[in-house]
């Protein structure tokens, strides 16, 4: 009896054995095949990516970048394969950052400069654009809440007819520099006497021409605010309604007549008589 149950133990471990061996086998065979189907299908290139967070004005060195595998068919345009695409041997000057950029993010050419070449604003602008400076107060400046990276409507006052009117002439205009700072992470507020926009030609013109012939007003845009503003005109009328229009251009009439006194000739104001 004793036997046969020695012999039953024995076969047992020895099946249990090979079952354990087996599935590891098949485990490792479905691991590499994994693998293998992963490569297969998601074909990767090396894109280099920074190390840590790296803020405007900063100098971008050897050791702040790292190549990692990235899908090649979801590389960002603008990035750098090799290390001497980044540093250019023989090339005098450094790389320096023009937009924050965080840990483990794409090195982008938007967002360092030529090797060698000063961070200053003519570095940071699109290929097309046009940097614009408007002028603005703590009214028409929100009240010194705008950054750099901020997005505004512009709104033009003007005409003399009746009141003048008010109108949306661009919606959703960029903002690279408050005064003289273009740090997009300044967190402080301080009241803005200039901000300059990245506009196209023919939008520079439109609001050289605006700011030449009334007054400009900003309205700032939520990050987060992806609507599209539509055409927005306000006049006095709208604010007023027609009878407080009509009243306020007939205070404005000034109604005279022409007397002589001695050897002058004299203008008197009267009330002015009612039309029709």
């Amino acid at each position: 009896m004793r036997v046969i149950f020695g012999l039953l133990l024995l076969v047992g471990l020895g099946l249990a054995g090979f079952a354990v061996n087996t599935a590891k086998g098949r485990f490792s065979q479905y691991k590499n095949a994994l693998a293998q189907t992963q490569q297969a299908i998601i074909p990767v290139k090396d894109v280099y990516v920074v190390k840590r967070q790296l803020r405007y004005g900063d100098t971008l060195r050897p050791d702040d970048v790292r190549a990692v595998s990235w899908p090649a068919d979801a590389i960002p345009a603008g990035t750098f394969e090799t290390m001497e695409a980044i540093f250019p041997p023989g090339e005098s000057g450094s790389r320096t950052i023009l937009r924050v950029m965080e840990r483990d993010e794409p090195v982008l050419l938007v967002k360092v400069t030529q090797p060698g070449e000063d961070a200053g604003l003519a570095a940071a602008l699109t290929p097309g654009m046009r940097a614009f400076t408007l002028q603005v107060d703590v009214n028409s400046g929100v009240s010194g809440f705008l950054r750099p990276g901020d997005r505004v409507d512009v709104y033009w006052t003007g005409g003399g007819n009746q009141g003048g009117v008010t109108r949306l002439i661009h919606a959703n205009l960029p903002l690279i520099a408050i005064d003289q700072q273009t740090d997009e992470e300044r967190n402080s507020p301080s009241i803005a006497r200039n901000i300059t926009v990245e506009v196209t030609p023919a939008v520079v013109a439109k609001l050289a021409q605006a700011q030449a012939t009334g007054r400009l007003t900003l309205a700032l845009v939520g990050v987060r605010d992806e609507t599209e503003s539509q055409t927005v005109e306000a006049t006095l009328a709208e604010i007023l309604g027609p009878k407080e229009e009509e009243a306020v251009v007939e205070r404005q009439r000034t109604c005279t007549v022409r007397t002589r006194k001695g050897a002058e000739m004299v203008l008197i104001p009267i009330p002015c008589p009612r039309e029709g």
